[in-house]
């Protein structure tokens, strides 16, 4: 479901006349349906470099990045726009939404998104805000007025609204409590049961152990000149 191939990804100093850095080589892994994988390595490794390639934010300089068949380092603008809607979940560490809209239909946009009936897609977006503690009382409300946790969970329940194919999660158990950590890994567990191909960062070491099917240290694919 996620394959890269010889990916390798390069930054232009243009403060620094125009100097070439290469921050990325080689990097080659494949993530199979209803497994996930943890990336890890040292801060400054290209963890979320790798991430960013996966979800397009980043032009590989070459190499495949091939999600669902469709081939991201090389796609136009719209076929990952079509990617992102239908087939490649990210949940990041901070939500970013449009102001006013309520946190319902911030949950439920996904499934909009995607076709799905908006009464089914706000029930959906209830029982994952319930799940996730979010009290009712709140769901009217734009999440911007929210306290981070409090987004940050807003944000998970968005991300797994829509059953991806393929998910791309970023700490998605930081600086949550107990219960609600549980919650999170519950989600992960039932998104690989379902068959969803996972990459992810986790510091969260136990919980990496609870869901991770292994793991793969960026740093082997860092130029040896910046390691």
């Amino acid at each position: 479901m996620i394959e890269l191939e010889n990916v390798a990804k390069s930054f232009i100093l243009h403060n620094q006349g125009g100097t070439v850095l290469s921050v990325m080589e080689g990097a080659t892994l494949r993530v199979a349906p209803g497994e996930c994988i943890a990336l890890t390595g040292a801060s400054g490794a290209g963890k979320s470099t790798l991430m960013r390639l996966i979800y397009g934010n980043y032009l590989a300089a070459s190499g495949r990045i091939l999600v669902g068949g469709v081939d991201v380092a090389t796609a136009e603008p719209r076929e990952i726009l079509k990617l992102r809607r239908n087939t490649l979940g990210y949940v990041s560490q901070f939500l970013r939404v449009v102001p006013r809209v309520s946190t319902l239909d911030v949950v439920a946009e996904p499934l909009l998104a995607v076709g799905t009936d908006a009464s089914v897609a706000r029930a959906r977006a209830g029982e994952l805000l319930s799940r996730l503690n979010i009290p009712e009382a709140l769901w009217t409300l734009s999440p911007t007025t929210f306290s981070g946790g409090e987004q940050q969970r807003v944000n998970i329940a968005r991300g797994f609204a829509h059953d991806y194919p393929a998910l791309l999660l970023d700490e998605p158990t930081a600086s949550l409590d107990a219960g609600n950590r549980q919650v999170v890994l519950d989600l992960i567990t039932e998104a690989k049961a379902r068959g969803a191909a996972i990459v992810g960062i986790f510091h969260d070491i136990a919980a990496r152990e609870v869901v991770c099917d292994r793991e793969i240290d960026v740093s082997v694919f860092t130029p040896a000149r910046a390691a």
